[in-house]
């Protein structure tokens, strides 16, 4: 993704993002901090405050897997309430985006008046 994207811009579709990579299997935060780090240029520091942002809003749940090669692992995954939030936030970007790129297109359509 460009530098020239504003970091609040990103900040803002962050818990989005969450909620998608977290559809697609329970993780942990590190793990979605760096797919996040990797797809849209965020760091881990402002995943963990939004992780438990999520999880006191009821979207995420979590549980502890035992490591042998460290301390337990956080792991989260998305609740009914989660669900229902990236269906409802996907519909949400999906709309905006489109209106958008609309915007964007160097050759609008002309509207015809009743």
């Amino acid at each position: 993704m460009p530098e020239t994207i504003d970091i609040q811009m990103k900040k803002g579709v962050l818990g989005l993002c969450v909620l998608a990579v977290l559809a697609r299997g329970e993780s942990y935060a590190y793990e979605i901090a760096s797919r996040l780090s990797d797809a849209i240029g965020m760091g881990e520091g402002t995943i963990y405050p939004l992780m438990r942002r999520m999880q006191s809003d009821g979207l995420v749940d979590t549980y502890l897997v035992e490591s042998s090669a460290g301390p337990s692992r956080k792991y989260y995954r998305l609740t009914s309430a989660g669900h229902r939030a990236l269906q409802d936030q996907s519909s949400e970007w999906r709309g905006f985006t489109d209106a958008v790129d609309a915007l964007l297109d160097p050759t609008p359509t002309v509207t015809q008046e009743a």
